[in-house]
């Protein structure tokens, strides 16, 4: 006997944020179901005068049991449908991007109406990655659609760390475990089989080429500098020197070959050094003409904000100690808990608290093909200081 429709009802100010856009509902939230409901199974939002408010998929076992795939008029979301939403994903990238960069993200999650599902690309490969498994029980159709829309020679399938037991890797034909893609003319390698998030972080593409635009001439200073993203745009850029400081020997040697993939940069000297960059850039004497401080996320939890905080003032606070004269501090950060403008207010503090006198060149959040509809999708936030 088929199951009948999940149906969910939601308390008032839950049925207004759906309303308003929110694509999350949290347990918390939920006022009843008219049955049990399975990971994975469609779940149907009623409102108070018993009408369709929305559609999503419903987790039972996650803090968000429900996240929203679509409202407004009632739908089917059959394979045409999702066919539908990817296209326009397609064709909103279409117009960012020329020949010169083949690495960005495809579908944003959430924001672009898929939950819990993020897809990148990089050259020929596709990387997918499942952070609900209500996505499970559904592959085999959004493999198909993926491969429809998007074509790759290559699709990778990986997963969140909350979901065990789910296969990862190559679906199909098994390509390179390292993928050489362009970004704005320039060479990356994306460890797409197993390196941070799908590889790279194409998230910072844009604040990377605005440090580009900044660099001539400047001696440059990458705190967590990762696989040195920021530094071949700062080389290109003109930059007199580069030091990359990080933690891992492997990051390092992943910034080493990214130097190497574009030899017109072999002129610029460059420095690797392995350290804890907090504490390296408490006792450094150097200075600098240009720092970026772009740290991996501080705050996991709500709980951690105030201590990300506090973490966050202390690094750059110390970065406008190294910065010369008429140098630039650029500051991100990735932590979803810290809003940008409590990053934002407390850098302008600092800069205020140095007592030198002080110029705002630009701030920025995510790169274009990021985009985020909600507010805890607001991730990631930059800014770059003139200092006297």
């Amino acid at each position: 006997m088929a199951k009948s429709t999940l149906k969910v009802r939601l308390f008032p100010r839950a049925e207004a944020t759906v309303r308003a856009g929110h694509p999350w509902v949290f347990s918390d939230s939920v006022k009843s179901t008219n049955r049990s409901g399975e990971a994975g199974e469609l779940a149907v939002v009623y409102d108070r005068q018993d009408r369709f408010l929305a559609v999503g998929f419903w987790d039972p076992d996650s803090p968000i049991p429900l996240r929203i795939a679509h409202r407004g008029e009632p739908v089917r979301l059959d394979r045409s449908w999702w066919l539908s939403r990817a296209a326009e994903c397609r064709a909103r990238r279409e117009v960012l991007f020329s020949g010169e960069t083949n690495g960005y993200r495809c579908i944003n999650g959430d924001s672009e109406g898929f939950p819990g599902l993020v897809v990148d690309r990089y050259g020929d490969t596709l990387v997918v990655k499942l952070y609900s498994a209500a996505w499970i029980s559904r592959w085999d159709e959004m493999e198909g659609v993926l491969r429809e829309v998007f074509q790759p020679t290559f699709l990778i399938r990986r997963v969140a760390r909350n979901l065990s037991g789910i296969e990862e890797g190559f679906v199909g034909e098994t390509g390179p475990e390292v993928v050489v893609f362009q970004e704005m003319g320039l060479h990356f390698e994306a460890a797409v089989r197993h390196g941070q998030k799908t590889g790279f972080f194409l998230d910072q593409r844009e604040n990377r080429a605005r440090v580009g635009e900044l660099a001539k001439g400047r001696d440059v200073l990458n705190m967590f500098s990762f696989s040195g993203g920021f530094s071949v745009h700062a080389a290109r850029g003109g930059a007199s020197r580069v030091t990359d400081v990080d933690i891992s020997a492997h990051a390092l040697e992943s910034a080493d070959r990214n130097f190497a993939l574009n030899p017109e940069l072999s002129s610029v000297p460059r420095t690797g050094v392995q350290a804890d960059a907090f504490r390296w850039m408490g006792e450094t004497q150097e200075r600098w003409d240009l720092i970026v401080t772009d740290p991996p996320s501080l705050a996991k939890r709500e709980r951690d904000k105030a201590g990300a905080l506090k973490a966050y003032r202390a690094l750059n606070a110390q970065a406008i100690r190294c910065l010369k004269p008429g140098g630039v501090l650029v500051a991100a950060s990735c932590s979803a808990h810290v809003r940008a403008g409590e990053f934002l207010g407390m850098i302008r503090e600092e800069v205020r608290r140095s007592g030198r006198e002080s110029r705002e060149l630009w701030s920025a959040g995510h790169a274009p093909d990021h985009p985020a509809a909600f507010a805890e999708a607001h991730y990631l936030k930059a800014v770059a200081m003139e200092l006297g």
